[in-house]
């Protein structure tokens, strides 16, 4: 539905001119005439000014995610991102945060490569001068509901943006504050706080704009060389635990802390109210960062300097305020790396073009950017709880990926989670949640694996094999392997990633029909990875079949075994659409992929009829987090051909594990199984499994920041929020890609307290859809597509 009636009757062109019902203006209104002319600019006024306030009235609440006092001793941040660049939130909305850019690592001798803390860019502090009680600062103050009165901190998903207010009674001296903070998604490179104070008193305050210079992270491990024993030793010794601190400490954070940027040089001007720095990763990319500060019109600061410290640069600035006015100041900052923008004076001549045009511009530019965004939608009808929980997932999703890049996505976003690397998560995951939604910022996943195959070549040759061997743990920015050594064996063996790459390169194609882009990106990987696996498997000539031993299962606690049926699924369809791409592009195709295809070995239990975890000589004793891994053969983009009953044996057969199992829920293992059940036409199995994302404990309050699972605080984890928006668009509504399109391979599904559910702008091979499915009165569930409402 659009909610623009204004952009609904001028048409979906921007630029076009045109009337209610389609008519151009002059047709409807008389051409030439006065009248007319007169009437089409009062349109216009309306229209305008309907679209100023339309943001708060318009916005669904199931994209407003509010914060109040209760959740002080239990905030879990949220995130502010466009993909290139993120930080955390926290609950003044005026701290120094932690903030990320885009595959910018620190390479530290001897360490894994982990994503480098930039300069922290969001605080504003503020003080009321000095007291009886002393000197106060406001991001120093305990947070107590009796000193930040009235609070809410509301996050909106539609918007983009964060916005908090209370009143702050500092020993007496109250005053009234909002802050409103984003990073830019129509200008990648700014970011802005917007900082308004009313106080209660007359007198004279303190504000300071801070760059924060975080001190080099200690203690720092050689992840790179320690044995797994040296490790846990090594934790101990710095009393350190692997567990986790509520409310937002993951269990891994004494090993997933940031890597390091060291300034290079910095520059502050007191009167231009402007800072700049340039830094560098540790052993990396160069960066850069620039502020400049918007005092509001009228006041005139008592004093403005600029302080510095190993630790922070500011402007710290006085000024006499009155009672009851309210005073607005804006911080606006400029962000670069090494490849992507240019150096601090670069970020400088930004960030004072973005105070000359004012927030107001870049606050409505950045909201524009976000409902064009939000035309690709998922709306569910009947079930509000449902509809946040989707809009929460793509919306930190958005905030992590990026358009037109060969940028990837870390299992948990630009955040130090899992160290940033780049799991099989980013082709299995988030990749096809993003395809028939997002295609532009599914691209850029997909082609880092096109920009960093000479990495992948070169694993393959160092350990004897034809074709690329991709990492289990890739650099975000070269590709390279970066597994820490004590979880080595899964570099080593968990190698159904290769496959996992090749699969998703095919069903870009599928979905782009873009033949250029398959023969210079997606068949150069392709085509490697069929060689991979054809000089993988092994020939076994006394049961006439091809087998690959010596693999980590997807449920990794089984380590070394042969057969895992997950990846010999996958290498085999991997070889097979290795030929498939030959054909299309008129290449030659290897003969031995084929061959390889159809003699390897699937474990199968013949006499059950189903299929088995892995080779039958393995026990299946394990109490492990996966239970099973036959859920996975169902993913939307593998998707196993098997006949019904095999079907409905194997989801048996796989649930007796993973339901007796006592380990955590693992929020990555919910998305196959509503999958699975859908695909059996089980719409309540389906749908118990996609509620338990809603219930399990793994979306944490109050912004619905998902976790890996309830108890691991591994937060911000978007490889689950992309499997739970898969089993949506996938599994509820039984469509796949295949080489006729988007066909229907299974039955639609619709959960029975939704009344209907719809896919919004989704694209497909140049032209957009809307795909509904609904119950009619005689309660059948069907589904119907359409030309998108609302098209480019």
């Amino acid at each position: 539905m659009n909610r623009d009636p204004c952009r609904s009757a001028l048409g979906r062109d921007r630029h076009a001119r045109v009337a209610p019902g389609g008519a151009p203006a002059a047709t409807l209104f008389g051409k030439g005439s006065l009248e007319g002319i007169a009437l089409w600019m009062l349109w216009l006024i309306a229209c305008a000014a309907l679209a100023l306030s339309a943001p708060a009235a318009a916005t669904d609440p199931s994209f407003l995610l509010t914060a109040t006092a209760r959740d002080f001793p239990t905030y879990f941040p949220t995130q502010l991102g466009n993909g290139y660049v993120a930080t955390l939130s926290a609950p003044r909305g005026t701290e120094d945060n932690l903030s990320y850019m885009a595959a910018f690592m620190d390479y530290a001798e001897g360490d894994v490569s982990r994503p480098a803390a930039i300069p922290g860019w969001s605080g504003i502090d503020y003080s009321t001068g000095t007291s009886s009680s002393g000197h106060f600062w406001l991001n120093q103050v305990a947070l107590d509901p009796a000193v930040f009165g009235d609070y809410r901190q509301v996050l909106d998903l539609h918007d983009g943006t964060l916005t908090t207010r209370y009143r702050y009674d500092d020993h007496g001296r109250a005053t009234r504050i909002e802050v409103v903070s984003l990073v830019s998604q129509a200008s990648p490179h700014l970011a802005a706080t917007q900082l308004s104070i009313t106080p209660e008193f007359d007198g004279e305050v303190e504000l300071s704009f801070p760059l924060a210079l975080w001190a080099p992270h200690q203690p720092r491990f050689d992840l790179a060389r320690l044995t797994g024993e040296q490790m846990q030793e090594a934790v101990a010794a710095n009393n350190l635990k692997l567990e986790p601190i509520p409310p937002a400490t993951p269990d891994r954070a004494p090993l997933w802390y940031h890597g390091d940027t060291h300034v290079l040089d910095a520059h502050g001007d007191a009167k231009g109210l402007t800072l700049s720095l340039d830094g560098r990763a540790e052993q990396g990319l160069s960066m850069a960062e620039a502020v400049a500060v918007a005092l509001p019109e009228g006041l005139a600061p008592s004093g403005a300097r600029v302080y510095r410290s190993p630790w922070r640069l500011s402007l710290e600035l006085k000024a006499r305020v009155r009672k009851g006015h309210t005073y607005t100041f804006g911080k606006f900052v400029a962000l670069s790396r090494e490849g992507w923008g240019g150096d601090a004076s670069a970020d400088l001549a930004l960030v004072r073009q973005a105070r000359a045009n004012g927030f107001a511009r870049l606050r409505a530019d950045h909201v524009a950017a976000w409902h064009d965004l939000w035309r690709s939608d998922i709306r569910i009808e009947g079930d509000p709880e449902s509809q946040r929980m989707v809009h929460s997932d793509l919306y930190y999703l958005l905030s992590n990926v990026t358009p037109g890049t060969a940028w990837p996505s870390g299992a948990c976003g630009l955040t130090p989670g899992y160290a940033g690397h780049v799991f099989w998560d980013n082709d299995t995951w988030v990749f096809p949640a993003l395809l028939l939604l997002h295609p532009e910022r599914a691209r850029s996943l997909v082609d880092f694996r096109s920009r960093t195959l000479p990495a992948a070549e070169a694993r393959a040759r160092e350990r004897g094999l034809r074709g690329a061997m991709y990492p289990w743990e890739s650099d975000p920015q070269h590709g390279t392997e970066q597994t820490p050594h004590p979880a080595y064996v899964l570099g080593e063996r968990e190698i159904h990633v290769t496959a996992d790459v090749a699969i998703a390169q095919w069903q870009y194609w599928l979905a782009s029909g873009d033949k250029g882009w398959l023969r210079d990106h997606g068949w150069p990987v392709i085509h490697a990875v069929a060689d991979f696996w054809a000089s993988r498997a092994t020939w076994v000539p006394e049961r006439k079949r091809y087998e690959i031993p010596h693999v980590t299962s997807v449920d990794e606690d089984y380590n070394d075994v042969p057969n895992d049926t997950f990846t010999n699924v996958s290498a085999r369809k991997a070889l097979q659409l290795a030929a498939r791409a030959a054909a299309v592009l008129g290449e030659k195709a290897d003969p031995r992929w084929a061959e390889v295809a159809d003699k390897l070995f699937v474990p199968f239990d013949a006499r059950a009829g189903h299929h088995l975890d892995f080779d039958p000589s393995v026990p299946h004793d394990i109490d492990s987090w996966g239970g099973s891994s036959l859920p996975m053969l169902v993913l939307p983009s593998l998707d196993l051909p098997m006949e019904p009953g095999v079907r409905r044996r194997d989801y048996d057969y796989a649930l007796a594990p993973i339901t007796q199992s006592h380990r955590d829920p693992n929020s990555m293992g919910l998305a196959p199984l509503a999958i699975y059940a859908a695909t059996l036409g089980d719409a309540a199995g389906a749908n118990a499994w996609f509620q338990r994302n809603l219930h399990a404990g793994v979306m944490q309050p109050p912004f619905n920041v998902r976790t890996e699972t309830p108890n691991n605080n591994t937060g911000y984890f978007i490889t689950a929020a992309g499997g739970l928006l898969q089993t949506i668009e996938y599994g509820f509504t039984g469509l796949r890609l295949q080489p006729g399109g988007l066909v229907a391979a299974y039955p639609p599904v619709l959960p029975p307290t939704w009344h209907a559910f719809t896919l919004t702008h989704v694209a497909l091979r140049g032209a957009y859809y809307d795909i509904t499915v609904s119950r009619d009165r005689n309660g059948r569930v069907a589904l119907t597509r359409r030309p998108a409402e609302d098209r480019p």
